[in-house]
Parts: C-alpha cells; sequence; structure tokens
C-alpha cells in the first residue's frame, strides 16, 4: 500500500514519478482511489483544461507538441493526457503519442502521460477525470488532454474540457463530413491544420459557412474562431493559444467556465453513482431479491419497472 500523503505532497513538488504513480491508482480503481481524490480536493481548481480532438490523421499529437512548447514559452507548466484507442481483441494500446512528444520527455516542467480507453466510447478513456484533477493538484498550470481519432458522435471531451478544440486537415476526403453533427457543435476554437497543403482556404471557408448555419449568436456570445497552422513547423500556434485566451477571458466573464465546471463535477458524481450502483447490480446475480422479483414478474404479480424500482430501492437501503 502506498502512503497516499506522501505521494501528493511529492506530486506537489513537481516529482514526475508521484504524479505517475497517483495517475496508476486512478487507472486501476485501486482501493485507495477514495483516499487519493480525498487528498486531492483541496488542491484542485486551478488548471485550464483544454480538450484537442478530430479525425485520425489530422495532427493531434503533433499539435498538441507545438501547444505545450507555445505555453513553456510562457512559462508554464503542462500537463498531457494523451488517450489511445485499446485493442479490441487484446485490450492493448499502442500509446505512441508519448513518442510523438519524446522532445518534451526531459522538461521538468512537462508531464505526458498516455492513456488506453479499455473500450470506453465517448474518445475518452473512463478515468480521464480523475486523472486530469491529478495534474491538476500537482501544479499544471495547462492540461491537454487529446482524444483518440473520433467520429462525428464522439463528443465527451466537451464535457471534460474547459475549452475544446477541434481540428481538422484539407486532402482528407470531405473535411467538414468529418467535423459535422456532434462534432460541429462542440468546438470553441476551430484548427485548420496542415494548412500548407491544398484545400487548406477551401475547407476554412466551408467550416465557416458551416458554423454560420448553426444557432444563432445574441450580441456577445462567443464565435468560435477558425485558425490555419502548420502545427509541424510551429505555425499558427502562437495564434491558437491566442483564441484559447480570449474563450477562457469570456468563459471567466459570462459566468460560463463556472458553469461548466459545476456541470463537469455533477456529472462526475452521478457517474460514480451508477457505477456503484451497477456494481452492487451485479452482484446479485444468483441472489434470492432478484430471484424473487423476477418470479413476480413471470407470474404476473408485478411489471419490469415495479420490480426495478423495488430492486433500487432495497440497495439503496443497503
Amino acid at each position: 500500500m502506498q502512503d497516499v500523503s506522501t505521494l501528493v505532497a511529492r506530486a506537489r513538488e513537481g516529482a514526475p514519478r508521484a504524479v505517475a504513480r497517483l495517475i496508476s491508482l486512478v487507472e486501476g480503481a485501486s482501493p485507495q482511489l477514495r483516499e487519493v481524490m480525498a487528498a486531492l480536493a483541496p488542491l484542485t481548481g486551478n488548471a485550464y483544461v483544454v480538450g484537442l480532438t478530430g479525425s485520425p490523421g489530422v495532427g493531434k499529437s503533433t499539435s498538441t507538441s507545438a501547444l505545450v512548447s507555445a505555453y513553456r514559452r510562457q512559462g508554464k507548466r503542462v500537463g498531457v493526457l494523451a488517450v489511445d484507442p485499446s485493442s479490441p481483441f487484446s485490450g492493448g494500446a499502442l500509446l505512441g503519442d508519448r513518442v510523438r512528444m519524446s522532445e518534451h520527455a526531459s522538461d521538468p516542467g512537462v508531464y505526458i502521460r498516455s492513456m488506453a480507453t479499455r473500450g470506453h466510447l465517448g474518445g475518452l478513456a473512463w478515468s480521464a477525470p480523475q486523472a486530469i484533477r491529478v495534474l491538476d493538484a500537482a501544479g499544471c498550470d495547462v492540461v491537454l488532454v487529446e482524444t483518440v481519432g473520433v467520429g462525428q458522435s464522439e463528443v465527451e471531451i466537451a464535457s471534460q474540457a474547459d475549452t475544446s478544440v477541434v481540428l481538422l486537415a484539407p486532402g482528407m476526403g470531405d473535411g467538414i463530413q468529418a467535423a459535422k453533427a456532434g462534432i460541429l457543435e462542440i468546438g470553441d476554437v476551430y484548427v485548420v491544420n496542415k494548412a500548407d497543403r491544398d484545400g487548406a482556404d477551401a475547407t476554412a471557408r466551408e467550416l465557416n459557412h458551416m458554423l454560420s448555419l448553426g444557432e444563432s449568436r445574441a450580441p456577445g456570445d462567443w464565435r468560435p474562431p477558425i485558425v490555419k497552422t502548420v502545427a509541424s513547423r510551429g505555425e499558427g500556434v502562437d495564434e491558437v493559444v491566442e483564441a484559447l485566451e480570449k474563450h477562457r477571458a469570456w468563459t471567466e466573464e459570462h459566468g460560463v467556465l463556472a458553469e461548466r465546471r459545476l456541470a463537469r463535477a455533477a456529472r462526475e458524481v452521478e457517474t460514480i453513482a451508477v457505477t456503484t450502483l451497477r456494481e452492487r447490480i451485479g452482484d446479485l446475480h444468483g441472489d434470492r431479491r432478484l430471484g424473487a422479483l423476477a418470479e413476480r414478474i413471470i407470474g404476473g404479480e408485478l411489471d419490469p419497472y415495479r420490480a426495478a424500482d423495488e430492486l433500487v430501492a432495497g440497495l439503496t437501503r443497503g
């Protein structure tokens, strides 16, 4: 068993091994997880969480690495959670994003952690919210969360980030097709990466047109900017940081940041509660209470909804 208070103290001092151990406890759903979260709670709420999402091949990892460099030039400590898909066969993951960001590996002001989805949908790992909290408590000024390559509906990052960045790239078929529906609606900042390729201007124009067809905005509402970058050469990255800072200022001024963080905390509590109930229900297979309810349903004495109500009531009573 790890001494949680010592791990937290060392993480606050910037010890990467302590941060790594805390995230490992989170990922493994350790019996010490509750103790870890209780110790971290008073230390959180300071990091600015930026989510980066987009289709495979748009340059998310390269863009993330470029943003790390830009924030480090400002003297900020940066944490990175790079989520990789798990194999549906072996359950393993390549975790290659860390390789792409190797230039920051020796920087004590940067912490990079690759996480596998382990079958969780939505573009993130199930333990991402707690891992973000670890990096926040460890003193990171900015936490960059890079999702797996997502499609049109895997938009969970919008519920975890203070600001969501959607990346596109020209030359990958219909760029707007890749960003339409749910993805098109979650962006606070849009980035057309690989802008040195043919079609970048057309992609930006199409995106601007699609955004203009979206929901009407009142005066003073946030209008997502579109920034063109060549992340591999660092071009346009400072403009992305500027757009992120403008969005942060706007969310703070209009109370949106507080609302997002409140909603994020509420969802996290709900998820933990539902997971706990699901585990307790799973333990009931073969339990006489579940069997008795099933018999009453078969006998026409009870409908499934009332049976479920009785089951939940029994579980919540302990």
